[in-house]
């Protein structure tokens, strides 16, 4: 049931941001930016259930929190640069919406790299 009001509001500031684009793209971008910044934090609680219910998941499966720690990371680093990307480009400034997707990439990498040390090293000690 929520996803439908979240539908609702995100078709609502669609349609809002058009029409009040035309006369103002200023405010037509704060628009949607304050859209995203409701539809977000009304998804946090969603996004707590889902890290709740992999956490469970890790401890049944006796997985180490230092593995699942940057798989939720890189997730998180994916939705906020989407969403910054999307904003940029609704600004009309696909230049910066690149480097952004390009930051976003290496910040993944980065949050990655303990991981793939750990497969590294699990690979090693099995040799």
């Amino acid at each position: 049931m929520e996803m439908i009001a979240f539908g609702a509001v995100g078709i609502v500031a669609a349609l809002c941001a058009v029409v009040v684009r035309q006369r103002s793209p200023e405010i037509a971008l704060l628009l949607a930016l304050s859209a995203c910044v409701l539809l977000l934090w009304n998804t946090l609680p969603i996004l707590e259930t889902i890290r709740d219910v992999l956490q469970e998941l890790a401890d049944v499966a006796e997985i180490s929190p230092a593995v699942l720690r940057p798989m939720l990371q890189t997730v998180g680093l994916a939705v906020v640069t989407r969403l910054s990307c999307a904003l940029c480009r609704d600004a009309g400034e696909g230049g910066i919406a690149s480097f952004l997707e390009l930051a976003g990439s290496a910040a993944a990498v980065l949050v990655a790299l303990p991981l793939l040390k750990m497969v590294l090293q699990l690979i090693g000690d099995l040799l």
